[in-house]
């Protein structure tokens, strides 16, 4: 029963869920921020070149 226990506190693939989970949120985040960041630049130079023409 003891070693049972023991291995149960030893397991750490419950923690290395949480860090992939953590990893992808992380990647997401970027992403959007990139993605908008990128977006709004876009929105900028479309209206320059509309604005000029």
């Amino acid at each position: 029963m003891f070693s049972n226990i023991k291995s149960m506190i030893r397991d750490e693939e419950g923690a290395t869920m949480v860090e992939y989970g953590l990893l992808v949120a992380l990647i997401a985040m970027v992403a959007l921020v990139g993605v908008t960041t990128l977006g709004s630049n876009l929105k900028s130079l479309y209206s320059t070149v509309a604005g000029s023409v």
